[in-house]
């Protein structure tokens, strides 16, 4: 869901009536979506903050603008007897229900619960349509007047029809151009996708998990050629899901898509980009030097070979080109530069969408996945997912510990970006990237004029516009640290169960590669994660005097005095750090708990607990000769300690070292 929605987006042009997507890649031109709809979540926490209890005021009917309406099919040709779903997606939030009737057989589908925001959309589904005709509308509610928004006539075939063969040197066609509709239905697909209740937080063990599930990805099967029951194997890192989750969609769309071989800087210089390769052109020369093509992307491959099933050549492009060639530098190119895949954006509750990157200054990338409006009882959140080395693709909530945020030119731009469109170029009729004055959201200043603390105030008035209670804000950093930790949990525990295996000791990169390598190092190590720990600790550490700092966005008593909150505050924490608990497994499989206050009181010892060759005790920062470190029964090497002890520094201080 995600992508290219803001303010305002430039894309190529096509119908903004029903779900009609011009035909061809056209011409870039300027595309301006609605103001964003900040009004709306705003005065919902007022309300509910000046409600009462016992008097609760009903909230008002959204009868609004709704902007762009869009209505969307899937699959792509519907025949009988196959899920038939619809997806509706406008820009404002409007009190609406998405139906589907057919007027011969009376059978009716409706959705009334309205998702996310913005875009805000709806899904409904008939599971076994019979052949004929189909009407999907998006009707107002009853106290809006009942009008109707949008009207889309389905055709449901009797029998499947036959799909196009795959392309013998693209990846696939490129029919339709990116569009402020299809940003907004690629950020309803992102949000719908990794939707879950907001408590546990939800983890899956591979990206083809997720897109397999008939129930998240209203993608599935969109082509009619089976293309999601290949048994295809998805397993991005951080680098590569947001990638992948782009490809597949223009795969499954015909949109266009495109990547760049990006350095990862040094010596003082940011990432840079170049050898931009497309759906189209997805072996370009790289370095001025022809690449050799595999064989699932011959155009000589064997016509009825294997490599003729589309789905199956994007899972190679996923397992290989594609993994090989993106990677984190990507994320953090200078905020001014052209030839690059994704750019800032100016932060808005319009631009922190589904689909939107976050690249922080280290390496990490995240991709937002759904944002919650403030109420009266707790903050506005933001939800993103990653990509784990091991494969795993997990959901996290926004806050200084999971998103880092530095400004330094050596390391790049970090923030959040959106993927740069990609275009028809009418002279040379090639796909090619859009240009920055070509992006009305595009910004190289928005979110760093202000310094790193300007950041993260203004991310936080765009998540809760209103003020909120000092103490809900405290018990919220608690929870995003305790989250953190048992992330924590079940990686240190990846590497205990490497350990009993009994292999080889795992080779320590030098410098600043420890926090970039591959290998087992990259699978079990915890440099990076152990990193935002700490820094973690310290923001949760901080949270009272930041509330002094910006009294102006909490909700204090009149006669209260801040010196008198921030003490509160103080006595809370200290009391939630000591009795929230957690457990992990010892190397000898028994059970040892520790409280969020062991993992405060043991920074120093987590300054040096990354080490997969370290017992897990050891990782935990358990004192020697203790109790809890007697069944510890690995160490690292002392060449390797003596390694970890040079690079201490970047922990105690909280940076990363400069490339």
């Amino acid at each position: 869901m995600a992508a290219l929605a803001q303010g305002a987006l430039l894309v190529a042009a096509c119908s903004r009536k029903g779900n009609e997507a011009g035909a061809g890649a056209a011409t870039a031109q300027r595309y301006t979506l609605p103001t964003p709809s900040t009004a709306t979540d705003s005065r919902t926490a007022t309300q509910d903050r000046q409600g009462t209890a016992s008097t609760p005021r009903p909230p008002e009917p959204e009868c609004g603008d709704a902007g762009s309406v869009q209505l969307f099919v899937s699959p792509e040709r519907p025949v009988r007897g196959e899920a038939l779903r619809v997806v509706a997606v406008v820009d404002r939030r409007v009190d609406a229900q998405l139906t589907i009737a057919s007027p011969t057989s009376g059978v009716q589908v409706a959705d009334t619960a309205v998702h996310g925001g913005p875009p805000y959309s709806w899904v409904a589904q008939v599971d076994g349509p019979a052949a004929g005709s189909w009407r999907s509308q998006l009707t107002r509610s009853a106290p809006c007047g009942g009008a109707v928004l949008a009207t889309k006539d389905i055709a449901v075939a009797r029998y499947p029809l036959a799909t196009p063969a795959a392309p013998r040197t693209a990846l696939w066609s490129t029919r339709r151009a990116w569009s402020a509709g299809f940003e907004n239905l690629y950020s309803a697909w992102i949000e719908h996708l990794f939707d879950a209740p907001l408590e546990p937080q939800p983890s899956w063990g591979a990206l083809h998990e997720v897109l397999r599930d008939r129930s998240r990805n209203f993608l599935f099967d969109h082509l009619g050629a089976a293309e999601d029951e290949q048994g295809v194997v998805i397993r991005p890192d951080c680098a590569d899901l947001p990638y992948f989750l782009r490809a597949y969609f223009s795969y499954k769309l015909d949109l266009a898509f495109g990547w760049s071989r990006c350095t990862r800087g040094g010596d003082g210089e940011p990432p840079r980009c170049k050898d931009f390769a497309t759906n189209e052109d997805p072996f370009p020369p790289v370095d001025h030097e022809l690449q050799t093509l595999p064989p699932w992307a011959d155009p000589a491959r064997n016509p009825s070979g294997p490599w003729e099933n589309n789905a199956k050549r994007l899972g190679e492009l996923f397992r290989t080109t594609l993994a090989d060639a993106v990677q984190s530098g990507a994320g953090r190119t200078p905020a001014d530069a052209e030839e690059s895949d994704y750019y800032p954006l100016s932060v808005s509750v319009e631009t922190l969408r589904p689909g939107t990157i976050f690249a922080d200054p280290y390496g990490h990338v995240l991709v937002v996945s759904s944002r919650i409006p403030e109420t009266s009882s707790a903050s506005g959140i933001l939800l993103a997912v990653d990509g784990q080395p091991d494969g795993t693709v997990a959901r996290k909530r926004f806050w200084r510990g999971n998103f880092l945020f530095a400004i330094d030119p050596s390391l790049g731009g970090a923030g959040f970006k959106r993927f740069r469109p990609v275009i028809r170029d009418r002279a040379s009729g090639r796909l090619v990237h859009a240009k920055n004055s070509e992006l009305l959201d595009y910004s190289a200043t928005d979110q760093y004029s202000a310094g790193v603390e300007g950041f993260y105030d203004k991310i936080e008035d765009v998540l809760s516009p209103v003020p909120s209670s000092p103490m809900q804000a405290l018990l919220e950093a608690v929870q995003a640290l305790e989250e953190q930790v048992t992330t924590r949990v079940r990686s240190i525990d990846g590497g205990r169960r490497f350990l009993e295996g009994g292999g080889p000791v795992v080779e320590m990169p030098e410098g600043e590669k420890i926090f970039e390598t591959t290998g087992h190092w990259e699978d079990f190590s915890t440099p990076s994660r152990d990193l935002r720990l700490l820094i973690a600790v310290d923001v949760v550490r901080a949270l009272p005097a930041r509330v002094a700092r910006r009294p102006q966005r909490y909700l204090f008593p009149e006669s209260e005095p801040i010196e008198r909150v921030e003490h509160d505050l103080e006595d809370r924490l200290s009391r939630e750090l000591r009795d929230r608990t957690f457990e992990y497994v010892r190397s000898d499989g028994s059970a040892w708990r520790l409280s969020l206050q062991d993992v405060v009181d043991r920074q120093n010892a987590l300054e040096m607990a990354y080490n997969p060759n370290d017992c897990v005790e050891a990782r935990w920062g358990a004192p020697a000769a203790s109790t809890e470190a007697s069944t510890c029964k690995s160490r690292a090497p002392a060449a390797q300690v003596d390694r970890m002890a040079e690079y201490r520094p970047w922990f105690h201080e909280r940076r990363r070292p400069p490339r």
